[in-house]
C-alpha cells in the first residue's frame, strides 16, 4: 500500500485502533476516489452499493422533502464552530452511507463534494468484513449510527410538527372561509334590509286592512315552513326564479328578487302564491310583495348568521380536540373524537373521497397523549389519500377489543408491495417516490403507538384494499395479549 495512506488513516477515529496488519488488509478491500467540486459521490433513491470515509475535503447531504431540498448534514475533515457539528459525535462528520449497507436499502439522501474531495470506498461485503475482522471500527460506528438515527427522527418529528401545522393551518382556513364570508356578506347585505324592511312595513301597516295583513302573515309562515327539495335541477330552478321576479314586477313591486329566490329555492310557482294571496286588494298588492319580499331576506340573512355562527363554533371546538390546547399533555381522551377533529382539518384534500365511518358505540376513553395519537392518524389518513390519488373510500372504523381499542383505517388505492409490507415501520423506509416522502412517517407513527403507548400497529394490504390497524390500550398500560 501508499507508505503515505497508513498515517493519513490512524488520524480517523474509526480506524484508530487498526493494527499495522489491518490497515494493509483495508486498503486492499478499498478504493481511494477523487471528486470535483460539486460532483455526486451517491444520490436519493440509489441502491447502496458503498460505504464511504472521507479522507479529505467536504460533503454535503441533503434531501428533497416535498419538492424542498433541505440540508442534513456535512461530512468535512475541516470543522468550523457554528457549522452544524456541535453535539454531534466526532466520528460522525468523517463517514456516510452506512445505514443502507445495514438495513439492505438505498441511499435516503444525495451526497455532493464541496471543492476538491477524497473518500475511500469499500463494497457492501467488504464493509461488512471490515465489521467482522476489525471490532474497534464497529465500536466507533455503532454509536454514530445509533446518534444519526435518533437525530433523523428528531429532524422527521420537527418536520412533521412543521407540516402537520401547516395542513392544519391550510384546513382550517379553508373551512373557516365559508362561515366567515357569510357572516361579513350577511353583516353588510342586513343594513340595506332593515332600511327596506322599515320602509315597506310603513307602507304596508298604513294601507293593508287586518285580514290582509293576516293573509300576508300566513303566506310568509307557510314559505319559511316549507322545505327545499333535495334536488333540484338548477337549470329549472334558475327558470322557475325568473318566471317569478318578472311576475312580481309585474304587478307593481320594486323588490321582487328575495321572494322569487325563496319561492323557487322551495319548488313554490306562481299559482300557488296567486293562491294564497288571493283576496288582496289590487291597490295594496304591490305594497304586500314588497313587504313579503323584505321579510323573506331579512329571515334568510338571520338565518345565514345562525347557521355561520355555530359552524365557526365547530371548527373552534375541532381545532381544539386536534391540538389539544391548554390540556396536560397526559390525559384521558376519547379517539373516534380525535378522528374526526383530524377528518375536519384535512377536508379540503378530501373533496372527493368519499369517508364511511363505522365506530363503535361502546368506545371507552383511554389515557395517553391525544396530540401525538392525532398526528398518527394525519400519517395515516394522509397516507390513504396519497395511495388514492385523492379520489376514493376512505373506512374509519372503531371497537373495543379486550383493553384495547382498535382502529383501522382502510382506503382503496394502490396498495403496498407484499415486498414492502413487513418493511414499511422501519426508518428510512418508504414506497413513495424520490422526494415525496423521508421514510420516517410510519416509523414515528409506530414509535408512537407501541413505545408511548403500549399499543400495537400492523398493516395488510391489496391493490384497493389496504389497512392500517392501530390497538391502544384502554389505560395507558397493557400486559401481554391485550393488543
Amino acid at each position: 500500500m501508499n507508505p503515505d495512506v497508513r498515517p493519513r488513516l490512524r488520524q480517523i477515529e474509526l480506524f484508530a485502533g487498526l493494527t499495522d496488519d489491518q490497515l494493509d488488509w483495508l486498503a486492499s478491500v478499498t478504493e481511494e476516489r477523487h471528486l470535483g467540486d460539486g460532483e455526486v459521490l451517491f444520490q436519493d433513491g440509489d441502491p447502496a452499493r458503498h460505504f464511504h470515509v472521507l479522507l479529505d475535503g467536504e460533503l454535503v447531504v441533503t434531501k428533497v422533502v416535498d419538492g424542498r431540498e433541505e440540508l442534513l448534514t456535512r461530512h468535512t475533515t475541516r470543522p468550523r464552530p457554528g457549522d452544524g457539528h456541535e453535539g454531534k459525535p466526532p466520528a460522525a462528520h468523517r463517514f456516510t452511507g452506512e445505514l443502507p449497507m445495514l438495513t439492505g436499502g438505498d441511499y435516503v439522501a444525495t451526497a455532493v463534494a464541496v471543492g476538491p474531495t477524497t473518500v475511500l470506498s469499500c463494497s457492501k461485503q467488504a464493509f461488512f468484513d471490515i465489521l467482522a475482522r476489525c471490532p474497534s471500527v464497529a465500536a466507533v460506528l455503532l454509536p454514530v449510527l445509533a446518534w444519526r438515527i435518533t437525530s433523523s427522527e428528531v429532524q422527521a418529528r420537527n418536520r412533521a410538527t412543521v407540516t402537520a401545522l401547516g395542513t392544519f393551518a391550510a384546513g382550517l382556513a379553508h373551512e373557516l372561509n365559508n362561515p366567515a364570508a357569510a357572516v361579513a356578506r350577511a353583516a353588510e347585505d342586513l343594513g340595506p334590509v332593515i332600511d327596506a324592511l322599515a320602509d315597506t312595513a310603513e307602507k304596508w301597516g298604513h294601507r293593508a286592512d287586518d285580514r290582509e295583513r293576516s293573509v300576508l302573515r300566513q303566506t310568509l309562515d307557510e314559505i319559511v315552513r316549507t322545505p327545499s327539495p333535495a334536488d333540484t335541477d338548477p337549470f329549472a330552478l334558475a327558470d322557475l326564479e325568473e318566471e317569478l321576479d318578472d311576475w312580481a314586477r309585474e304587478r307593481g313591486a320594486q323588490r321582487p328578487t328575495a321572494l322569487a329566490s325563496a319561492l323557487a329555492e322551495r319548488g313554490l310557482d306562481r299559482p300557488w302564491l296567486e293562491t294564497r294571496v288571493t283576496g288582496i286588494r289590487q291597490q295594496v298588492f304591490p305594497v304586500a310583495l314588497d313587504q313579503l319580499s323584505a321579510l323573506l331576506e331579512a329571515r334568510g340573512l338571520t338565518t345565514q348568521l345562525r347557521t355561520a355562527g355555530p359552524r365557526i363554533s365547530a371548527l373552534v371546538a375541532a381545532t381544539r380536540d386536534y391540538t389539544n390546547l391548554d390540556r396536560a399533555p397526559r390525559q384521558e381522551f376519547w379517539v373516534p373524537a380525535g378522528l374526526d377533529a383530524t377528518l375536519t382539518m384535512l377536508r379540503p384534500k378530501l373533496t372527493k373521497v368519499r369517508i364511511v365511518r363505522q365506530y363503535a358505540p361502546d368506545i371507552p376513553p383511554i389515557t395517553g397523549y391525544p396530540t401525538e395519537i392525532n398526528q398518527v392518524w394525519t400519517n395515516l389518513i394522509d397516507n390513504a389519500v396519497d395511495a388514492m390519488d385523492g379520489e376514493g373510500v376512505l373506512t374509519l372504523r372503531t371497537c373495543l377489543q379486550g383493553n384495547c381499542v382498535t382502529v383501522e383505517i382502510g382506503d382503496t388505492g394502490c396498495g403496498i408491495p407484499a415486498g414492502s409490507l413487513s418493511r414499511i415501520f422501519e426508518p428510512f423506509y418508504t414506497t413513495k417516490d424520490v422526494g415525496k416522502g423521508t421514510g420516517l412517517g410510519l416509523h414515528l407513527s409506530y414509535r408512537i403507538v407501541t413505545q408511548r403507548h403500549g399499543g400495537a400497529m400492523s398493516a395488510c394490504s391489496a391493490p384497493g384494499d389496504t389497512w392500517m390497524t392501530v390497538r391502544l390500550p384502554v389505560n395507558g398500560t397493557h400486559t401481554k395479549g391485550d393488543c
